[in-house]
């Protein structure tokens, strides 16, 4: 359970502290279209890092491979994302993360349908 409220809550706290980095500073820096990608990281690991916290209160969903899963799916997912934006303002080129991405919202999938699983073979045991 300890796990999973460190994760949701971080995940949480950084999508705050980012979402407010990216309003304010990476604004006039990125366009539109990089700044919605930016936002869409931010997004789902907000939606995830709540998912987590609700998830430390549910016996059912406490399950190894579901915290993996949605542990593993935001890390890729979102900062394979910031690291594509971000890289926008260097000269390196991070173009090798994009792939990254999918797999990440793969993993996230992933989760929910293990937790869906579970929930449906819990009610029918």
């Amino acid at each position: 359970m300890r796990k999973y409220i460190l994760a949701g809550g971080s995940f949480a706290l950084l999508a705050v502290v980012l979402g407010a980095f990216a309003s304010h500073a990476l604004k006039a820096h990125f366009s539109t279209e990089v700044l919605a990608f930016f936002q869409t990281g931010i997004r789902y690991m907000m939606y995830h890092g709540l998912v987590l916290l609700i998830l430390s209160h549910l016996p059912l969903a406490r399950n190894p491979l579901i915290f993996r899963l949605f542990f593993w799916g935001v890390v890729f997912f979102s900062f394979s994302i910031f690291v594509l934006c971000l890289g926008k303002l260097t000269p390196f080129d991070f173009s090798f993360m994009g792939p990254i991405t999918p797999i990440g919202g793969s993993l996230l999938i992933a989760g929910w349908t293990v937790l869906l699983w579970k929930s449906f073979k819990e009610k029918t045991d």
